[in-house]
């Protein structure tokens, strides 16, 4: 069961002129995210691969989305690699979409993924050797119950992520959450993050949960659950074109296993950083191995996007000189 992990990844290339022209058809609104950082293309996605292939060569299949472009040098005949299209997948009624909200909620419609796959963006690397017991043991999603402040009671509309907390809230108590697993909430693995769960303990009800934006060990059911639970709220989410203020998003299903108590404690495998205000840290990250995986994310503050492009993939360049089998 262990060896039956898919990977899924989604991929846009936000220069592909067909795309942009189906994109500009769709106008958003005051409430709505459709920004160039949520589509901009780092141009490093053969070290993804490469970071798979060599360090988490245990992956039983790679489900690669897409709107419908590839990367030139991507050899789509590998046997552990499954070209997904939106439409393969995701129900007509909600496509065309722009929005990795509705990409990412419908991912348990992927015909043939396993029960257990872990989840990643683009901008999420593999830089060390990981197990898949860093992801699941005996079937079970590893992850952290730390609790953080997102969200106040019967507030909605205020972020996706608050969104999220508060379907959770609506079908979990938190005390008997954490009655029932004591040693997953209160665990010594989480070390200093352990004092935030202790401030917030006197709340009756979830203000948050703590997240990392790296990749998430999920299981299929817990989407087929929520889903048939909060049908009406995810399906609003589905049709939107681009992100929305009123969206709930892949966290649901994260903090839904944490509150029910389906996960195995663990620590974070890496680490997150901003390119606009962490590039020397990243790049040296990158080339000493520090972390398992290590998140780039991409934000307005970038003052030549260019150069730290090309900083960025120099680093790589250092640790996966290289190509993959994933690769042409």
């Amino acid at each position: 069961m262990e060896n039956n992990i898919d990977f899924v990844i989604p991929w846009v290339d936000s220069t592909d002129e067909n795309w942009q022209r189906e994109k500009e058809k769709y106008k958003s609104d005051i409430l709505t995210d459709s920004r160039d950082i949520r589509y901009r293309d780092l141009d490093n996605l053969q070290y993804w691969f490469r970071g798979v292939e060599k360090f988490a060569p245990w992956v039983n299949r790679i489900h690669f989305i897409t709107w419908g472009h590839l990367p030139k040098w991507l050899d789509t005949n590998h046997p552990k690699l499954n070209i997904v299209n939106h439409h393969d997948y995701i129900p007509r009624e909600y496509l065309p979409t722009f929005s990795s909200h509705v990409i990412e909620l419908n991912l348990h419609r992927i015909k043939d993924l396993s029960e257990q796959f872990v989840f990643f963006n683009d901008d999420i690397f593999i830089t060390r050797p990981v197990s898949s017991r860093d992801f699941f043991v005996d079937g079970i999603p590893k992850d952290m119950a730390v609790m953080d402040i997102a969200f106040k009671k019967d507030e909605v509309h205020g972020s996706a992520v608050h969104n999220s907390v508060y379907l959770v809230n609506k079908y979990f108590n938190k005390r008997e959450s954490i009655h029932n697993h004591f040693t997953k909430w209160y665990n010594p693995i989480y070390g200093g993050k352990l004092i935030k769960t202790l401030l917030l303990s006197p709340w009756k009800y979830f203000t948050g949960f703590y997240t990392s934006h790296l990749a998430n060990a999920y299981l299929k059911s817990t989407f087929v659950e929520v889903w048939e639970r909060e049908y009406e709220r995810l399906a609003f989410t589905s049709s939107n074109k681009f992100r929305d203020m009123r969206d709930c998003m892949q966290f649901v299903f994260k903090f839904w296993q944490i509150a029910s108590g389906n996960f195995v404690p663990a620590k974070p495998l890496g680490r997150s950083y901003s390119i606009g205000e962490s590039l020397d840290r990243i790049t040296s990250a990158i080339q000493t191995q520090r972390h398992k995986l290590i998140c780039m994310n991409d934000n307005d503050y970038i003052e030549d996007f260019e150069d730290s492009r090309q900083s960025i993939i120099k680093s790589f360049e250092k640790v996966f000189p290289d190509k993959s089998e994933f690769e042409i």
